[in-house]
C-alpha cells in the first residue's frame, strides 16, 4: 500500500526531480518539467503548481536560496531540495517502482461495457483501434530511435514501457479480432440475439438475477453490458 505523504500530489514528485539537478525559482521548473515531457509522464494540474512549491517548502523538502528580479519582472524565488526532499524523492520512486497498484484506463472501462455495442459495430470499432494503434507504435518506435542516438537509454525507459504496453495491447487486440471474425469468440451468438431481437437471453438474464440476490456486496457482479 502507498504511504499517506506530507505532499502526495504527483506534481510534486516531479518538481523534486528537477531540482536534483540544481536549484531553479518556479518558473524554471516549469520550463524545464515541460520540455522534458514529465506532463506526459505523470498526471498533474498545472493550476495546482504553485500551491505545490509552497507545500513542499512548508514541509521542508525545498528550501528557498535567494531571491532575484531581473529589470520590471517580479521578484523570483531560486529553491534547491533539501536532505529531507531527496530522502522523499527516493522512497517514492522506490514505492512506484516495486508496487503495483490497480489503475482503470479509459480502453478498460470501454471493454466493461463492450456487450452494450452490437458485436459487428464492436469488431469495427476495435479495427478501428488497432490501426491507430500501430500508428501510433510505428511513429513511436521512430521517435525513440531517434532520442536513443542522442540520449542515454537511462532516461528513455519510460518510453520503452510505453511502446511495450502499445505492443502488447496490439496482439492482445489481433488475437481478439481474431475471434470474432472467426465465429469462434464464445458466447458470439448469443451476444448477436441480443442486439438482433431486443430480448436479454434468458441464460445471462439468470446469471445476472443469481448473482445480484445472492451476493450483493461482491466484487464483481453480472452486468449484462459487460
Amino acid at each position: 500500500m502507498p504511504k499517506r505523504r506530507k505532499v502526495g500530489n504527483l506534481l510534486a514528485l516531479a518538481v523534486l526531480s528537477a531540482l536534483v539537478q540544481r536549484p531553479m525559482h518556479p518558473y524554471e521548473i516549469a520550463t524545464a518539467l515541460r520540455s522534458w515531457g514529465k506532463d506526459q509522464d505523470m498526471q498533474f494540474k498545472w493550476g495546482s503548481f504553485y500551491t505545490v512549491i509552497g507545500n513542499l517548502d512548508k514541509h521542508h523538502l525545498i528550501e528557498a536560496v535567494e531571491s532575484l528580479r531581473e529589470g520590471r519582472r517580479p521578484e523570483r524565488t531560486v529553491y534547491r531540495i533539501t536532505d529531507a526532499g531527496r530522502a522523499e524523492l527516493v522512497d517514492w520512486a522506490r514505492e512506484l517502482v516495486a508496487t503495483p497498484m490497480a489503475e482503470h484506463p479509459r480502453f478498460r472501462a470501454g471493454l466493461s461495457v463492450l456487450a452494450a455495442l452490437h458485436p459487428d459495430e464492436a469488431t469495427d470499432l476495435l479495427r478501428q483501434r488497432l490501426s491507430r494503434l500501430e500508428d501510433a507504435i510505428r511513429q513511436d518506435r521512430e521517435t525513440l530511435d531517434a532520442h536513443l542516438r542522442e540520449i542515454p537509454r537511462l532516461f528513455l525507459v519510460e518510453s520503452e514501457y510505453d511502446l511495450a504496453i502499445r505492443d502488447a495491447e496490439a496482439a492482445w487486440l489481433r488475437a481478439l479480432l481474431a475471434e470474432l471474425t472467426s465465429g469462434s469468440y464464445p458466447g458470439l451468438d448469443t451476444w448477436r440475439a441480443f442486439h438482433e431481437t431486443g430480448e436479454m437471453p434468458a441464460e445471462l438474464a439468470d446469471l445476472a438475477e443469481r448473482t445480484t440476490s445472492t451476493d450483493t456486496t461482491s466484487s464483481r457482479r453480472a452486468d449484462p453490458t459487460g
